[in-house]
């Protein structure tokens, strides 16, 4: 962890490569992830001597860049990736755009052409200040050594002050060998803004003149480690909690007050619940458009308290009646003194009895085996195991029925990116190298980033991925046959065996059709904590949790 104790102005000679690895060490910096290029060679020269940081590297840049994002959602630490030049950084690209969707701190370094050749359309140029610009908080090219630790050090304040996000460094390769007189400044230290009386008085207000307040949470709940403060705040007044859209780990899912997550196909229940609603709370959330069901459930008949560390997400999507721009910690320390008469329990025991009802894990033999899965899943692992999940609806029986009970046990892709499932699976693993790590992914997208396997192997990274593998694009499918029913083209996928591929890089490959030999194959992948493949055959029918194919179809010809 990194120190915040006095803070230590040190000033050094050294390379300007050698500088990064320094602002690195500062900032407490352990792993970072990449994909080595010739255009910034002095920086992994200055890591192979640093032994504090471990090199990562990933078989695809997008790869390294989810493993960032994954690892820096699990640690609240920035993630680091390297690339190279344009190429490594359009395939990295993804990543940073996910990081920014989902608010996750993470600092992007990129080599780059000589300067002599900048705007000659060089090897491989692309002007990555300002391709960059718009899917990161910070994009900048550093023509100075003399200023790598100012710049680089203002990256990581950027990136984790306000709403976290990436920062993207764009680094010369004749910057890079220079050596100058570096001056350090401190490590960073987030600020932690509170509440205005005016404004405690104002949300004291409209709570106490509310009949069904509800809380939406989000991840700045867990950017500010405010976890075990909300369940305070809400169980002092009695406020039942939704999860905002892949947040579900931001509340235990197993107390009286939890009824829900808002996320992609939430049962009619759980969104009666926000219909409801006199009063929103909305923490740490910018009310994407999946957590409000297309800027459609917080009604004008609706107030709303939103409170976020970010001035520009008040009123963004929704004019707040009362707007604070506050750490949400911090916030709800000081909201937990205000004095309020809590009349709608009754009302919370409805909303969360509805909750339990359409989340139940019981299952039957008319059960496909995806819920099957997401029953013994719950049974067997660990309560601190963490999972994570790709794009695709096979995500849809995790997010309906998995309880997640406890603080970081969950890391996915609010910004819908395939492929990430796996890559941000090993990140979170060395984040929590002690905790079991297990993915999910379709067979669509973990083919995107498959190659992260040999990645986990060659590092020893033992995660447990799943692979429901129907041979198609199950959720473009679902969209097809709503939308242009019978009309399949495109969402049709070969035959790979996901067993073997894993067994050909020297991972644990298994093959299941049914529940009791995924819970053999799952059992087996638990003892030996290896990186394990377990494939799950699955019937193109049951395209998602509410809905067949033929149960489409029959609906689009009424």
């Amino acid at each position: 962890m990194k120190s915040t104790g006095d803070a230590i102005r040190q000033t050094k000679t050294q390379t300007a490569a050698q500088a990064i690895v320094e602002c690195l060490k500062i900032e407490g910096i352990s792993n970072v992830f990449c994909v080595p290029g010739e255009s910034y060679l002095p920086v992994l020269d200055a890591l192979h001597d640093e032994e504090s940081i471990r090199v990562i590297a990933a078989r695809h840049e997008s790869g390294a860049a989810f493993m960032a994002e994954g690892y820096a959602k699990s640690t609240l630490k920035p993630g680091i990736v390297l690339a190279t030049r344009g190429v490594g950084a359009a395939n990295l690209s993804i990543g940073v755009h996910t990081a920014y969707q989902d608010s996750t701190p993470m600092v992007v370094f990129l080599g780059q052409v000589h300067s002599k050749f900048r705007g000659r359309e060089g090897f491989q140029e692309v002007d990555l200040d300002r391709y960059f610009q718009h899917i990161a908080k910070w994009a900048v090219e550093v023509n100075d050594a003399k200023r790598m630790p100012e710049i680089v050090q203002r990256a990581f304040r950027i990136a984790q002050t306000g709403r976290p996000g990436p920062v993207v460094i764009s680094l010369p390769e004749d910057v890079l060998p220079v050596e100058a007189s570096m001056q350090f400044g401190p490590v960073t230290v987030n600020p932690s803004p509170v509440p205005a009386q005016h404004e405690i008085n104002r949300v004291e207000e409209l709570l106490s003149s509310a009949k069904k307040p509800l809380i939406i949470a989000g991840g700045g709940v867990k950017s500010s480690q405010a976890e075990e403060v909300l369940v305070a705040f809400a169980e002092k007044y009695t406020i039942p909690v939704l999860a905002a859209f892949r947040r579900q780990d931001v509340f235990p899912n197993n107390h009286p007050l939890y009824v829900g997550h808002l996320g992609l196909g939430t049962n009619k229940k759980v969104l009666q619940t926000v219909e409801q609603a006199d009063l929103i709370i909305a923490l740490g959330t910018r009310l994407s458009e999946v957590t409000t069901q297309d800027y459609q459930i917080i009604t004008a008949d609706k107030q709303l308290i939103h409170i976020d560390i970010s001035y520009d997400t008040i009123g963004k999507v929704y004019a707040p009646d009362a707007g604070i721009v506050a750490d949400v910690g911090e916030a709800l320390q000081v909201l937990g003194n205000i004095a309020v008469n809590c009349a709608w329990g009754n009302w919370v025991k409805e909303r969360r009895q509805a909750h339990e009802e359409v989340s139940s894990l019981n299952v039957s033999h008319n059960d496909v085996i995806n819920k099957h899965i997401i029953a013994l899943m719950e049974k067997k692992l660990p309560k601190d195991a963490l999972l994570t999940n790709d794009a695709g609806n096979f995500a849809g029986w995790l997010h309906a029925f998995y309880p997640f009970t406890e603080k970081h046990t969950y890391v996915g892709p609010t910004s819908g990116a395939m492929g990430y499932g796996m890559p941000a699976a090993l990140g979170a693993k060395l984040a929590f190298p002690e905790k079991t790590v297990v993915s999910l992914s379709g067979d669509g997208g973990f083919m995107m980033t498959v190659q992260e396997l040999e990645t986990a192997v060659r590092n020893n990274i033992p995660v447990i991925c799943l692979v429901f593998n129907n041979n198609m694009y199950g959720t473009i499918r679902m969209h097809q046959e709503i939308h242009y029913p019978k009309k399949v083209v495109g969402t049709d996928l070969g035959t790979v065996s996901f067993k073997n591929l894993a067994i050909s890089v020297g991972a644990d490959g298994y093959q299941v059709t049914t529940i009791e030999a995924f819970a053999e194959a799952f059992e087996l992948a638990l003892e030996k904590n290896r990186p394990a493949v377990i494939e799950i055959l699955t019937d193109k029918e049951q395209i998602s949790v509410s809905s067949t194919i033929t149960q489409i179809r029959d609906r689009a010809a009424k």
